[in-house]
């Protein structure tokens, strides 16, 4: 079931990069950016994480968190965040739940039977949760608008 802007986000909870358990209810308050990505130390998602990174002064101006989910275990996620100096939060959607949740699972993922992945995707949600941005790709290789995304982030209060 598809995840649309301006429905309350659905709640869960994931294993982060220090083998804590973070539920979304806990950035409550915040504005969030969800960034779900196919896997770490891949090209293209590694490029899109280090250019979260970059961006952080910005965003923290903006009063948002970033929050990167992949279905990665989270000890993968742990050394992707140390080799790329990241600071925000990496979650392990290892059980593919929140991924189903939000309609943004890849099967059969670059045509591997079985293969599973996130689907390079953005949710930006208000300080109550409510989804006010939506991107999600079919294509591994494309990025997001981070231009895009900092515009919807400044119009939020």
């Amino acid at each position: 079931m598809a995840v649309n802007v301006g429905e309350k986000a659905p709640d869960f909870q994931a294993i982060d990069t220090n083998l804590k358990v973070k539920k979304l209810s806990d950035y409550r308050g915040s504005k969030v950016v969800l960034a779900f990505f196919p896997g770490a130390f891949t090209s293209v998602c590694t490029k899109e994480m280090c250019t979260f990174r970059d961006s952080m002064a910005k965003l923290n101006g903006l009063n948002a968190k970033v929050v990167g989910i992949s279905v990665d275990q989270p000890f993968s996620l742990a050394e992707f965040a140390k080799a790329n100096n990241l600071k925000f939060d990496l979650l392990s959607d290892a059980s593919r739940e929140i991924s189903k949740k939000y309609d943004v699972l890849h099967e059969n993922f670059v045509n591997v039977p079985g293969l599973t992945a996130s689907k390079r995707s953005i949710f930006i949600l208000d300080r109550d949760g409510v989804v006010r941005y939506k991107w999600v790709s079919d294509d591994p290789s494309k990025e997001p608008d981070y231009k895009k995304i900092e515009e919807e982030l400044a119009k939020l209060n």
